[in-house]
């Protein structure tokens, strides 16, 4: 009887040792892989985005006195009216970055103009809010249509984003044909 079993325990263990030798080489397989994504990783880890950028754009006041309600989120404009870029940039830990922790922002309209900007609170006179603003006066020969434009924010160490709005031309400071009114207002 040990001769009959013997055959049978041999196939068992050949069978058994087929299946740790696959296992085996889908292990060493596993670890070949892993270890070549090893070095890709601290490259990204360089890249991870350290700056936030957020933003609107409103009608602003010009010095001739108002041309509707001031700083209310609108996309429309027309010629000599001002168009107000309101922004602010976070860091990862979300906090939000003054000229303390800001070295530069820029708007550069979609035609290359770039508007400087500048830090500060809102409304001027009570400010109930601080942030970044770029104010841009629409020439009066401008022609009429959506203008895209980009936000570049470089901190103190370096860090640069550039943010631009939705891809979404409805939402783009629009040039609209008209003449606007000022009208000066009580001040704030």
């Amino acid at each position: 009887m040990l001769s009959k079993a013997a055959p049978a325990a041999a196939t068992a263990i050949s069978i058994a040792g087929e299946v740790l030798m696959q296992a085996a080489r889908i292990a060493t397989a596993v670890a070949i892989s892993v270890a070549a994504l090893i070095p890709h990783v601290p490259a990204q880890a360089q890249d991870i985005q350290r700056l936030f950028v957020e933003g609107d754009i409103v009608r602003g006041n010009t010095p001739l006195g108002a041309t509707g309600p001031i700083c209310v989120l609108t996309s429309q404009f027309k010629r000599g009216e001002n168009v107000v870029f309101r922004i602010r940039v976070r860091n990862v830990q979300g906090k939000p970055l003054d000229t303390a922790g800001i070295k530069s922002i820029e708007v550069e309209l979609a035609d290359g103009r770039k508007l400087p900007t500048r830090y500060g609170g809102h409304p001027p006179r009570q400010p109930t809010d601080f942030f970044w603003t770029a104010a841009w006066m629409i020439p009066e020969n401008y022609p009429t249509g959506s203008l895209g434009y980009s936000i570049t924010a470089t901190d103190m160490e370096g860090n640069t984003v550039k943010w631009e709005p939705l891809r979404e031309f409805r939402s783009w400071p629009t040039v609209i044909a008209g003449t606007v009114e000022y009208v000066k207002q009580a001040q704030q």
